[in-house]
């Protein structure tokens, strides 16, 4: 016999599960949109995986790195390493975002600064 907090925790457990799954579609776009993933890391100047792309070292960790121009997009696909991107340059700006280990996202806003850091 279930009791009404086990339902309860049940609905909320399964409540969460859909958000996250709706949420993880939303800031990603379709195959097609993006280059093919690959090893490694980048950020590019446009949304949708578009523009000037800059490889990102993976082996630099914790090192702050000012883009030249601000980047819009990134796809990351490594096992061990992900991103922290700034809004401003010199790893400063509010709302540090950081991506994961294997994405890839319009950044909901642009960047001018990023760090490598262990996944």
């Amino acid at each position: 016999m279930f009791t009404p907090r086990a339902i309860l925790h049940s609905t909320a457990v399964a409540a969460c599960a859909a958000v996250a799954l709706t949420g993880f579609g939303a800031g990603t776009a379709s195959a097609t949109d993006w280059p093919p993933l690959r090893e490694g890391a980048y950020l590019y100047s446009g949304t949708h995986g578009t523009g000037k792309a800059s490889a990102v070292d993976l082996d630099d960790l914790s090192t702050c790195h000012t883009l030249s121009a601000p980047a819009r997009s990134v796809q990351i696909a490594s096992g061990s390493a992900s991103l922290v991107l700034y809004s401003g340059a010199d790893c400063t700006g509010i709302h540090p975002w950081a991506t994961g280990s294997l994405l890839e996202s319009d950044l909901p806003r642009a960047a001018l600064s990023y760090r490598v850091v262990p996944a």
